[in-house]
């Protein structure tokens, strides 16, 4: 079982309605506002936090931050054990291999972000559900779905699988560059 997913739950369940709301209220600006409302627990605001990578087991400063506005200290310092126990930034030493690629494929790939969303193997599923989430912003449709296959893939999503993938849609230059 997944330790960090399991923080989280436990998180969840240890919140008062209050204080989702409360937590909903501190991501406005992150959330957008359809999904917010549909949002009846902490396990709910998690997974949107967690599918848009602004919380990531490497990554729990923005978690940390809004426990801390709600004044939970006692699950802010069930964090930093878990962040101290090794499990969270065990990686934390080398940088995120993934963000320099996707960077330079959203600079480089148009149209075509598609063909490479299933050379990467996302399912058209989600792909629509990506399309659907922005529907006039073409850049952020690949972002997301990059972030998708890395989510789906975890540790296994590598850079020579995007640039095979590039590769296997003749964008070459395009994999030359993130070669690079």
């Amino acid at each position: 079982m997944d330790g960090f997913l399991s923080l989280l739950h436990s998180f969840s369940l240890n919140l008062s309605d209050n204080e989702v709301s409360s937590l909903k209220f501190l991501c406005r600006d992150k959330i957008r506002k359809r999904k917010l409302e549909s949002v009846q627990s902490g396990r709910d605001l998690f997974t949107i936090l967690l599918e848009q990578q602004d919380i990531t087991r490497y990554n729990v400063a923005f978690l940390e931050e809004l426990l801390k506005s709600i004044k939970r200290e006692d699950l802010v310092s069930q964090l930093k054990q878990f962040v101290e126990q090794g499990e969270v930034n065990a990686h934390d030493d080398q940088p995120d291999v993934h963000e320099k690629p996707i960077e330079v494929i959203c600079n480089n790939v148009g149209r075509n972000w598609k063909m490479l969303m299933r050379k990467l193997d996302l399912s058209e599923v989600q792909i629509e559900r990506v399309m659907e989430a922005y529907p006039r912003d073409l850049r952020e449709q690949l972002v997301q779905s990059l972030r998708e296959w890395q989510r789906c893939k975890g540790r296994d999503a590598k850079v020579t699988d995007l640039i095979k993938a590039l590769r296997g849609c003749d964008m070459n230059l395009v994999a030359d560059k993130v070669e690079q």
